[in-house]
């Protein structure tokens, strides 16, 4: 039953692109990559042109020569895109790969130069540093972390480096072991950080930006709570505060960050959730405003988007939890301009566009959701 939906929902989709690319597109519209994270014919990663005016997301095209396409990452200057993908099953005995996409112009054409492992199983997330010569890959089923060189047109060679997470936490189901979950290059492109669910850390790392070799930072590691999970990271725009939301405790936790040599302090933690919810729900993904004045991260169980203003010192207030009119909303993006922000509801097969109130930091919907078959990773390329 479950694949003849499927594969409905693929023909509706396929001929949506059909009826729409003939439709006029404006330059300063951003294209936009959907990663369909699905078995089969349905594996693929789609490509859209994003009306800012109007957050309608208008079909161009559809790269189907990979399975299981989970998450992306584009190079610094727009021209490559990097996908992890799994041949057969998804976290299954083999490694995962990540392939290497020329963008052609603003077709949202892609085009393969190639694939290599990413030297670990159920590969969760990738990261470019800011030269585009490394390509960084999080393995949460094996817990590690690998560098990919980048070769000078834009594919990838073998991984030069590998790290193994150790450990274990407090939740016998989900912290039995290490379970990389992220991977994030610091904006002064010197330090690389790993957030691992299985161990209840964020790992540091220090980059050789020439080789993409990775060692252990002065401060190894910075502990979160006890259970706590935590999921993704990201750098405030003014590259001082690191905000990372944790997947277990429903949470998002702030830590100052120390350029000069990469030490992670905490500061505050406060919830994703309504007092009064007493169901289950994990977080998934946290996203900041270009402006620097909002964040958001979302919650699957509650399907909501927790809204937060940052204060001067980078403290987070709770502005809003709202509905993220789908279920399990798994990724978010964020436009360039602060207009808008999208979310991927994979498990209701649907990015919903949202538009930002600048002045207030709240959501309000545009249009209708956009189907595509689990909806895991939004990239946005302007």
């Amino acid at each position: 039953m479950f694949r003849t939906f499927a594969r409905c929902l693929f023909m509706v989709v396929a001929c949506s692109m059909l009826g729409n690319i003939s439709q006029p597109l404006h330059a300063a519209d951003p294209l936009v990559f959907i990663s369909a994270f699905a078995a089969g014919e349905n594996g693929a990663i789609h490509a859209y042109r994003l009306e800012l005016a109007s957050g309608v997301l208008r079909p161009l095209q559809r790269t189907s020569d990979m399975e299981n396409p989970f998450f992306m990452a584009l190079s610094p200057d727009g021209e490559h895109l990097y996908a992890i993908h799994a041949p057969g099953k998804f976290g299954g005995k083999e490694n995962e790969f990540v392939s290497a996409y020329d963008i052609v112009g603003q077709s949202g054409k892609l085009k393969l130069l190639n694939r290599q492992s990413a030297l670990g199983a159920a590969s969760c997330y990738l990261d470019v540093d800011a030269t585009g010569k490394s390509v960084l890959a999080a393995n949460y089923l094996t817990g590690s972390v690998a560098a990919l060189p980048v070769q000078d047109d834009g594919s990838l060679g073998p991984a030069v480096s590998f790290i193994q997470h150790e450990g274990s936490s407090v939740n016998p189901q989900r912290q039995e072991g290490p379970h990389a979950h992220c991977i994030v290059v610091s904006p002064d492109n010197r330090f690389v950080f790993s957030a691992d669910l299985g161990i209840d850390k964020v790992l540091g790392y220090r980059l050789d930006q020439a080789t993409a070799q990775l060692t252990a930072n002065e401060q190894p590691f910075v502990r979160t709570a006890p259970g706590a999970g935590p999921r993704h990271l990201t750098f405030h725009p003014n590259g001082r505060y690191v905000y990372v939301i944790n997947e277990l405790a429903n949470s998002v936790t702030l830590f100052d960050y120390q350029t000069d040599s990469g030490i992670l302090l905490e500061r505050q933690s406060i919830s994703t959730l309504p007092d009064d919810f007493s169901g289950v729900s994990h977080c998934a993904d946290v996203k900041i405003t270009p402006d620097g004045r909002f964040l958001y991260g979302t919650n699957r169980g509650h399907d909501s988007i927790a809204a937060y203003r940052i204060g001067n010192d980078g403290r987070l207030t709770l502005l809003a939890i709202e509905p993220s009119l789908g279920k399990g909303p798994q990724n978010l993006a964020i436009t360039s301009g602060g207009e808008l922000l999208l979310c991927a509801n994979l498990p209701s097969n649907e990015v919903v566009v949202f538009r930002i109130d600048a002045k207030t930091g709240g959501l309000s919907a545009l249009g209708q959701p956009t189907a595509l078959p689990s909806p895991s990773c939004i990239m946005i390329r302007e």
